[in-house]
Protein backbone atom coordinates (compact mmCIF):
# COMPACT_ATOMS: atom_id res chain seq x y z
CA UNK A 1 0.00 0.00 0.00
CA UNK A 2 1.67 3.51 -0.80
CA UNK A 3 1.89 6.03 1.83
CA UNK A 4 -0.03 8.21 2.37
CA UNK A 5 0.77 12.53 1.36
CA UNK A 6 1.79 13.68 4.96
CA UNK A 7 -0.71 16.27 6.83
CA UNK A 8 0.12 19.45 7.92
CA UNK A 9 0.12 19.25 11.59
CA UNK A 10 -1.69 22.37 12.14
CA UNK A 11 -4.41 22.91 9.90
CA UNK A 12 -4.50 26.52 7.88
CA UNK A 13 -6.00 29.44 9.34
CA UNK A 14 -6.78 32.93 9.55
CA UNK A 15 -3.79 34.95 10.97
CA UNK A 16 -4.00 35.86 14.50
CA UNK A 17 -5.32 38.87 15.24
CA UNK A 18 -4.02 39.25 18.70
CA UNK A 19 -1.46 41.87 17.59
CA UNK A 20 -4.24 44.17 15.97
CA UNK A 21 -5.99 43.79 19.14
CA UNK A 22 -3.07 44.52 21.28
CA UNK A 23 -2.10 47.96 19.33
CA UNK A 24 -5.72 48.80 19.57
CA UNK A 25 -5.85 48.45 22.91
CA UNK A 26 -2.37 50.54 23.14
CA UNK A 27 -3.87 53.24 21.03
CA UNK A 28 -6.82 53.55 23.52
CA UNK A 29 -4.70 54.07 26.55
CA UNK A 30 -3.05 56.77 24.84
CA UNK A 31 -5.95 58.55 22.97
CA UNK A 32 -7.56 58.48 27.00
CA UNK A 33 -4.61 60.21 27.97
CA UNK A 34 -5.53 63.35 25.10
CA UNK A 35 -8.28 64.46 26.97
CA UNK A 36 -6.47 65.00 30.20
CA UNK A 37 -3.44 66.60 28.51
CA UNK A 38 -5.01 68.54 26.08
CA UNK A 39 -7.37 70.38 29.16
CA UNK A 40 -4.15 71.36 31.40
CA UNK A 41 -2.02 72.05 28.10
CA UNK A 42 -5.00 74.96 27.29
CA UNK A 43 -4.69 76.26 30.65
CA UNK A 44 -1.75 77.99 29.80
CA UNK A 45 -1.57 78.40 26.07
CA UNK A 46 -4.72 79.01 23.16
CA UNK A 47 -5.94 75.81 21.59
CA UNK A 48 -4.71 76.50 18.47
CA UNK A 49 -1.19 76.62 19.68
CA UNK A 50 -1.41 73.81 21.69
CA UNK A 51 -2.77 72.51 17.92
CA UNK A 52 0.43 73.80 16.14
CA UNK A 53 3.00 72.95 18.25
CA UNK A 54 1.93 69.28 18.58
CA UNK A 55 1.77 69.10 15.07
CA UNK A 56 4.97 70.70 14.69
CA UNK A 57 6.67 68.53 17.18
CA UNK A 58 4.83 64.79 15.31
CA UNK A 59 5.69 66.72 11.82
CA UNK A 60 9.30 66.65 12.67
CA UNK A 61 9.94 63.53 14.00
CA UNK A 62 7.72 61.68 10.77
CA UNK A 63 10.61 63.92 8.56
CA UNK A 64 13.14 62.18 10.54
CA UNK A 65 11.32 58.75 10.22
CA UNK A 66 10.51 58.94 6.50
CA UNK A 67 14.69 60.39 6.58
CA UNK A 68 16.33 57.63 7.92
CA UNK A 69 13.77 54.45 7.46
CA UNK A 70 13.90 52.50 4.14
CA UNK A 71 11.49 52.82 1.15
CA UNK A 72 9.85 55.84 -0.21
CA UNK A 73 10.70 59.13 0.76
CA UNK A 74 7.86 61.27 -0.31
CA UNK A 75 4.49 59.89 -1.67
CA UNK A 76 4.06 58.33 -5.57
CA UNK A 77 2.70 61.45 -8.17
CA UNK A 78 -0.74 59.68 -8.11
CA UNK A 79 -0.68 59.46 -4.06
CA UNK A 80 0.01 62.95 -3.56
CA UNK A 81 -3.89 64.05 -3.89
CA UNK A 82 -5.14 61.72 -1.28
CA UNK A 83 -1.89 62.55 1.03
CA UNK A 84 -2.88 66.48 1.10
CA UNK A 85 -6.88 65.72 1.56
CA UNK A 86 -5.62 62.83 4.52
CA UNK A 87 -3.23 65.61 5.93
CA UNK A 88 -5.87 68.23 5.93
CA UNK A 89 -8.41 66.10 7.51
CA UNK A 90 -5.65 64.86 10.37
CA UNK A 91 -4.23 68.78 10.90
CA UNK A 92 -6.51 71.77 10.77
CA UNK A 93 -9.85 70.17 10.31
CA UNK A 94 -9.77 67.78 12.68
CA UNK A 95 -7.41 69.30 15.18
CA UNK A 96 -8.71 72.90 15.07
CA UNK A 97 -12.01 71.91 15.89
CA UNK A 98 -11.51 69.61 18.11
CA UNK A 99 -9.26 72.05 20.38
CA UNK A 100 -11.58 74.57 19.35
CA UNK A 101 -14.60 72.77 20.95
CA UNK A 102 -13.11 71.14 23.72
CA UNK A 103 -11.91 74.78 24.92
CA UNK A 104 -15.67 76.20 24.82
CA UNK A 105 -17.64 72.41 25.93
CA UNK A 106 -16.63 69.70 28.19
CA UNK A 107 -14.60 66.85 27.75
CA UNK A 108 -18.19 64.40 28.52
CA UNK A 109 -19.90 65.74 25.80
CA UNK A 110 -16.83 65.76 23.62
CA UNK A 111 -16.42 61.84 24.26
CA UNK A 112 -19.74 61.39 23.83
CA UNK A 113 -19.77 63.02 19.97
CA UNK A 114 -16.39 60.53 19.42
CA UNK A 115 -18.49 57.70 20.37
CA UNK A 116 -20.73 58.40 16.90
CA UNK A 117 -17.48 57.40 15.31
CA UNK A 118 -17.51 54.14 14.68
CA UNK A 119 -21.52 54.57 12.71
CA UNK A 120 -19.75 57.64 10.57
CA UNK A 121 -17.25 55.01 9.88
CA UNK A 122 -19.33 52.19 8.71
CA UNK A 123 -22.31 54.40 6.77
CA UNK A 124 -19.31 55.94 4.54
CA UNK A 125 -17.52 52.68 4.45
CA UNK A 126 -20.96 51.38 3.46
CA UNK A 127 -21.27 54.07 0.64
CA UNK A 128 -17.49 53.17 -0.75
CA UNK A 129 -18.23 49.68 -0.80
CA UNK A 130 -15.42 48.84 1.42
CA UNK A 131 -17.90 46.83 3.65
CA UNK A 132 -20.67 44.98 3.22
CA UNK A 133 -24.00 45.32 5.46
CA UNK A 134 -24.05 43.56 8.67
CA UNK A 135 -27.09 43.32 11.06
CA UNK A 136 -24.15 42.31 13.71
CA UNK A 137 -21.79 45.11 13.59
CA UNK A 138 -24.90 47.65 13.65
CA UNK A 139 -26.05 45.84 16.84
CA UNK A 140 -22.68 45.72 18.02
CA UNK A 141 -22.15 49.66 17.46
CA UNK A 142 -25.61 50.52 18.76
CA UNK A 143 -24.74 48.72 22.10
CA UNK A 144 -21.12 50.23 22.24
CA UNK A 145 -23.07 53.51 21.85
CA UNK A 146 -25.50 52.87 24.66
CA UNK A 147 -22.31 52.01 26.86
CA UNK A 148 -20.83 55.27 26.58
CA UNK A 149 -24.03 57.31 27.41
CA UNK A 150 -24.76 55.15 30.53
CA UNK A 151 -20.78 55.74 31.07
CA UNK A 152 -20.32 59.43 30.60
CA UNK A 153 -23.50 59.88 33.10
CA UNK A 154 -21.46 58.43 35.48
CA UNK A 155 -19.40 61.20 34.98
CA UNK A 156 -21.76 63.95 34.76
CA UNK A 157 -22.69 64.22 31.41
CA UNK A 158 -26.50 64.81 32.43
CA UNK A 159 -25.00 67.74 34.12
CA UNK A 160 -22.59 69.34 31.77
CA UNK A 161 -23.00 72.24 30.38
CA UNK A 162 -20.77 72.85 27.53
CA UNK A 163 -21.88 75.68 24.58
CA UNK A 164 -23.94 74.69 21.48
CA UNK A 165 -20.79 76.23 19.50
CA UNK A 166 -18.50 73.87 20.73
CA UNK A 167 -20.51 70.60 20.60
CA UNK A 168 -21.40 71.90 17.02
CA UNK A 169 -16.96 71.80 16.43
CA UNK A 170 -16.63 68.84 17.87
CA UNK A 171 -19.15 67.55 15.87
CA UNK A 172 -17.45 68.49 12.51
CA UNK A 173 -13.98 66.85 14.33
CA UNK A 174 -15.71 63.83 14.21
CA UNK A 175 -16.96 63.65 10.63
CA UNK A 176 -13.22 64.38 9.66
CA UNK A 177 -11.61 61.56 11.62
CA UNK A 178 -14.84 59.57 9.99
CA UNK A 179 -13.01 60.48 6.29
CA UNK A 180 -9.38 60.13 7.42
CA UNK A 181 -10.12 56.70 8.75
CA UNK A 182 -12.27 55.56 5.85
CA UNK A 183 -10.59 57.24 2.93
CA UNK A 184 -6.69 56.54 4.31
CA UNK A 185 -7.84 52.84 4.24
CA UNK A 186 -6.45 52.32 0.69
CA UNK A 187 -3.74 54.40 1.36
CA UNK A 188 -2.78 52.10 3.93
CA UNK A 189 -3.27 49.25 1.66
CA UNK A 190 -1.53 50.59 -1.22
CA UNK A 191 1.86 51.92 0.67
CA UNK A 192 1.75 50.60 4.47
CA UNK A 193 0.74 52.36 7.27
CA UNK A 194 4.41 53.75 8.15
CA UNK A 195 4.51 55.37 5.51
CA UNK A 196 0.76 56.53 4.90
CA UNK A 197 0.52 57.77 8.13
CA UNK A 198 3.89 59.96 8.12
CA UNK A 199 2.92 61.49 4.73
CA UNK A 200 -0.44 62.53 6.15
CA UNK A 201 1.29 63.76 8.93
CA UNK A 202 4.08 65.54 7.70
CA UNK A 203 1.20 67.05 5.44
CA UNK A 204 -0.64 67.87 7.91
CA UNK A 205 2.26 69.75 9.65
CA UNK A 206 2.86 71.51 6.93
CA UNK A 207 -0.95 73.00 6.28
CA UNK A 208 -0.44 74.00 9.92
CA UNK A 209 2.31 76.33 9.22
CA UNK A 210 -0.01 79.10 7.56
CA UNK A 211 -0.80 79.19 11.98
CA UNK A 212 2.16 79.84 13.34
CA UNK A 213 2.67 83.77 12.81
CA UNK A 214 -0.47 84.25 14.99
CA UNK A 215 -0.02 80.73 17.26
CA UNK A 216 3.69 79.82 17.57
CA UNK A 217 4.99 82.61 20.04
CA UNK A 218 8.13 80.65 21.35
CA UNK A 219 8.49 82.99 24.24
CA UNK A 220 5.18 81.75 25.39
CA UNK A 221 5.74 78.52 24.89
CA UNK A 222 8.97 78.89 27.01
CA UNK A 223 7.32 80.68 29.28
CA UNK A 224 4.77 77.82 30.32
CA UNK A 225 5.32 75.66 33.18
CA UNK A 226 6.92 72.04 32.74
CA UNK A 227 3.54 70.31 33.24
CA UNK A 228 2.13 72.11 30.17
CA UNK A 229 5.28 71.30 28.07
CA UNK A 230 4.99 67.50 29.20
CA UNK A 231 1.52 67.82 27.66
CA UNK A 232 2.19 69.08 24.37
CA UNK A 233 5.26 66.79 24.36
CA UNK A 234 2.36 63.73 25.31
CA UNK A 235 0.01 65.55 22.56
CA UNK A 236 2.69 65.31 19.89
CA UNK A 237 4.94 61.99 20.32
CA UNK A 238 2.47 59.71 21.71
CA UNK A 239 -0.97 60.72 20.67
CA UNK A 240 0.28 62.40 16.99
CA UNK A 241 2.92 59.30 16.58
CA UNK A 242 2.25 56.63 18.26
CA UNK A 243 -1.41 56.54 18.61
CA UNK A 244 -1.77 57.33 14.69
CA UNK A 245 0.69 54.71 13.65
CA UNK A 246 -1.48 52.24 15.51
CA UNK A 247 -4.48 53.28 14.19
CA UNK A 248 -3.23 52.75 10.60
CA UNK A 249 -1.72 50.20 11.38
CA UNK A 250 -5.27 48.33 12.58
CA UNK A 251 -6.46 49.73 9.44
CA UNK A 252 -3.83 48.01 7.36
CA UNK A 253 -5.19 44.50 8.75
CA UNK A 254 -8.61 44.39 9.33
CA UNK A 255 -11.71 46.53 8.08
CA UNK A 256 -12.53 50.43 9.40
CA UNK A 257 -15.47 49.59 11.34
CA UNK A 258 -13.75 46.94 13.82
CA UNK A 259 -11.05 49.97 14.13
CA UNK A 260 -13.32 52.37 15.12
CA UNK A 261 -15.43 50.47 17.28
CA UNK A 262 -12.41 50.78 19.58
CA UNK A 263 -12.60 54.04 19.95
CA UNK A 264 -15.75 53.64 22.44
CA UNK A 265 -13.39 52.30 24.72
CA UNK A 266 -11.61 55.61 25.33
CA UNK A 267 -13.97 57.20 28.07
CA UNK A 268 -13.63 54.26 30.00
CA UNK A 269 -10.09 54.44 29.85
CA UNK A 270 -10.49 57.95 30.26
CA UNK A 271 -12.78 57.53 33.71
CA UNK A 272 -9.87 54.91 35.25
CA UNK A 273 -7.42 57.46 34.38
CA UNK A 274 -9.13 60.17 35.87
CA UNK A 275 -9.68 57.90 38.76
CA UNK A 276 -5.87 56.88 39.02
CA UNK A 277 -4.48 60.56 38.42
CA UNK A 278 -7.10 63.07 39.47
CA UNK A 279 -8.80 61.39 42.39
CA UNK A 280 -11.65 61.34 40.59
CA UNK A 281 -14.75 58.70 42.02
CA UNK A 282 -15.15 55.73 40.05
CA UNK A 283 -19.14 54.94 39.76
CA UNK A 284 -21.24 51.89 38.97
CA UNK A 285 -22.27 53.46 35.60
CA UNK A 286 -18.56 53.19 34.67
CA UNK A 287 -18.82 49.37 35.22
CA UNK A 288 -22.24 49.25 33.71
CA UNK A 289 -20.93 51.11 30.33
CA UNK A 290 -17.62 49.66 30.05
CA UNK A 291 -19.47 45.99 29.90
CA UNK A 292 -21.53 47.41 27.14
CA UNK A 293 -18.80 48.89 25.42
CA UNK A 294 -16.93 45.78 25.62
CA UNK A 295 -20.17 43.61 24.80
CA UNK A 296 -20.87 46.05 21.60
CA UNK A 297 -16.53 45.54 20.85
CA UNK A 298 -16.54 41.89 20.82
CA UNK A 299 -19.83 41.65 18.73
CA UNK A 300 -18.44 43.46 16.07
CA UNK A 301 -15.40 41.71 15.89
CA UNK A 302 -17.37 38.29 15.14
CA UNK A 303 -18.18 39.90 11.76
CA UNK A 304 -16.61 37.93 9.06
CA UNK A 305 -15.86 38.31 5.08
CA UNK A 306 -15.76 42.22 4.96
CA UNK A 307 -15.18 43.66 1.03
CA UNK A 308 -12.09 44.15 0.82
CA UNK A 309 -10.78 47.92 0.23
CA UNK A 310 -8.83 48.61 -3.04
CA UNK A 311 -5.50 49.62 -3.18
CA UNK A 312 -4.80 52.39 -5.28
CA UNK A 313 -1.94 51.62 -7.44
CA UNK A 314 -0.57 48.20 -8.87
CA UNK A 315 0.78 45.66 -6.52
CA UNK A 316 3.98 46.36 -8.19
CA UNK A 317 3.72 50.04 -7.02
CA UNK A 318 3.51 48.67 -3.27
CA UNK A 319 6.86 46.62 -3.69
CA UNK A 320 8.58 49.72 -4.93
CA UNK A 321 7.61 51.56 -1.52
Amino acid sequence: MGASPARPLISPAAPSLGGVYAALLLQVLISAGTYLTAKRAMTELPPLSVVLWRFLLSGVVFALMLAFLPGRKLPPREAWGRVVMLGLLAGPVNQVFFFSGLARSTAAHGALLYALTPLGVYLLSLARGQERSSGRTLAGIAIAFVGVVVLLLGRGLADARGSVVGDVLILFAVLAWVAYTTEGKPLVATYGPLHATAWCMVMGSVLMLPFAPFYGDVGALLATSGAAKACIGYLGLLTSVVAYLLWFYALSKVSASKVAIFSNLQPAATAVAAWALLDEALHWEIAVGGALVLAGVRLTQRVTAPAPSAPLAPVEGRRAA
